[in-house]
């Protein structure tokens, strides 16, 4: 199962930094980083919620799905185009 987390691409587009964006959904900076790096192995739909609100966006905007023989690394994505 691949899960791409675009909230890297979504901070970008709102101007907003990691430490802002921890603030406002409620959560630590490293738990960000753990969401941007896509290491985390699960996420509370309220923390999903928060993320929404702040980033005023669907699920769809920061999560998407790749099949397992498409990943590419962190470093070689594309952002969606807006």
């Amino acid at each position: 199962m691949a899960i791409i987390v675009d909230i890297d691409v979504m901070l970008a587009r709102r101007k907003m930094s990691v430490a802002e964006f921890a603030e406002a959904v409620g959560i630590t900076p490293a738990n960000v980083a753990v969401l941007k790096n896509g290491r985390a192995k699960a996420v509370r739909f309220t923390t999903l919620d928060a993320v929404c609100r702040v980033l005023d966006c669907q699920p769809g905007d920061v999560l998407r799905w790749v099949p397992d023989d498409e990943q590419q690394p962190v470093d070689e994505r594309v952002p969606r185009s807006a």
